[in-house]
């Protein structure tokens, strides 16, 4: 029954990315249905902890976004840039990739888009060079961030299949592999396609006068006012991040009846902390809150998350001698091959932590040693390959040069080579470092 059962969880897949958003979720659920009420498997478990830090921390981030503190970041993201906008191909991924670090999400970067693309417009370079590797940096800050649900969801996982796994072990590699990983991807786009002013296509659609009039249009938040209470919101947001890294650094958590608590349950307190702060100090309406589009996006994923994750951990516990039985011995010589199945896997799951959450208790299973695991993470990020996520679209859209595109065949579209080059790149380093650098 294992190719049947497998076959279901497929098309429960399928169908959940067609659908798209919180429907993944709600087909997971169906597919536990099957699962248990037509063919007798015993229920998973849906992850709990991954989902409470989501929303810990989709809760705090929301309420800096409504408190104008992620506005004031992206401020200031901006005043560099237009002050030097002849290295924007440089500074855009960079700086989009730190917003993604410093939030724990990649929506973030929507706020930073028409700003990246009206600078290199006006500085005469062509926006597609820092509009697309913009956008797949802003995906590859997620496994860089101490917040970010992928990170926190990795962390809690290892904790509970009894790995002595801590927030420093996952960064230490993390972060220097994604951080490369953007830095070539950027290189490769300095020259990438013709300048504005060779390009015969942009040169046609110039003919065009009211074309050219929406080119000439102004894109800033630099006259959006600021106010103080927005701007020290920031510090209270980044005062939990820091405390965070500092207690899974040094061991801070406290000990109760003997027993430290979990850094699964001190992110969670610790970041609906901070965002109380936020909002009793800069007194935010708490419906601008639920309102916010990282809200609406968080909320989505732990949806998608629970069902999705609930059905594969049914499928796992119910055969899991057989995925040992025929997988441990290719993943244990070519355990390498364990990065590129999760690679394809989130080439359809738009979610680096959803991957993680279906692939990494496979490889629990599989044996594959947590160091391989930790050096892997970078590869959870391929939905950039088919080119349907948000955060690709619109920079297709914010780019009024019409530069950032997709191409006649789907697959060659502006973002397939700066990201198969930093996902590749960063999965390599990290693969190294974990298995070289990181004992456990």
């Amino acid at each position: 029954m294992f190719w049947v059962h497998f076959a279901i969880l497929l098309f429960a897949i399928y169908v959940g990315i067609r659908v798209g958003g919180v429907g993944l979720g709600l087909i997971g659920g169906a597919g536990v249905t099957i699962f248990t009420f037509a063919f007798g498997m015993k229920p998973g478990s849906p992850p709990i902890d991954v989902m409470l830090i989501i929303v810990a921390v989709v809760a705090a981030s929301a309420t800096l976004h409504a408190a104008g503190g992620l506005t004031y970041m992206v401020q200031l993201a901006e005043k560099l840039l237009r002050r030097h906008p002849r290295n924007i191909v440089f500074l855009a991924p960079f700086c989009s990739y730190f917003l993604t670090m410093a939030v724990g999400t990649g929506h973030a970067v929507y706020m930073l888009q028409p700003i990246i693309a009206d600078v290199a417009y006006k500085t005469g370079i062509r926006p597609e060079r820092a509009m697309a590797v913009s956008s797949i940096a802003s995906q590859m800050g997620i496994t860089a961030s101490p917040i970010a649900a992928a990170v926190t969801s990795f962390l809690a996982m290892s904790l509970k299949a009894g790995y002595t796994v801590t927030l420093f072990h996952i960064l230490g590699v993390t972060v220097p592999a994604t951080f490369i990983g953007v830095l070539i991807a950027a290189l490769w786009s300095l020259n990438r396609g013709k300048d504005l002013d060779k390009d015969p296509e942009f040169q046609e659609r110039m003919k065009d006068p009211a074309f050219r009039a929406q080119l000439d249009e102004s894109v800033t938040l630099l006259d959006h006012g600021i106010s103080a209470k927005a701007k020290r919101s920031v510090l209270l947001f980044f005062a939990g991040v820091i405390a965070i890294v500092l207690i899974a650094s040094f061991k801070l958590a406290p000990v109760i009846d003997g027993k430290a608590v979990s850094m699964t349950t001190i992110v969670q307190i610790v970041m609906l902390s901070a965002g109380a702060l936020i909002l009793l100090y800069s007194r935010v309406k708490v419906a601008k809150i639920a309102s916010s589009s990282v809200f609406t996006a968080g909320m989505v994923a732990v949806i998608a998350i629970m069902g999705i994750a609930w059905m594969s951990d049914t499928f796992i516990d119910a055969h899991k001698k057989t995925l040992v039985e025929n997988m441990k011995a290719m993943v244990t010589q070519y355990s390498w091959l364990f990065a590129v199945a999760m690679f394809c896997v989130s080439a359809f799951v738009k979610s680096q932590a959803a991957t993680l959450v279906i692939m990494v208790p496979v490889g629990f299973v599989l044996g594959i040693p947590i160091n391989l695991l930790i050096g892997m993470i970078p590869a959870c990020y391929a939905y950039f390959f088919f080119c349907f996520y948000p955060s690709d679209l619109s920079a297709i859209n914010f780019d009024r040069t019409g530069t950032t595109r997709i191409g006649k065949y789907l697959l060659n579209h502006s973002f397939m080579i700066p990201g198969l080059i930093g996902v590749g790149t960063a999965t390599v380093i990290g693969y190294l470092i974990g298995a070289f650098f990181l004992k456990l």
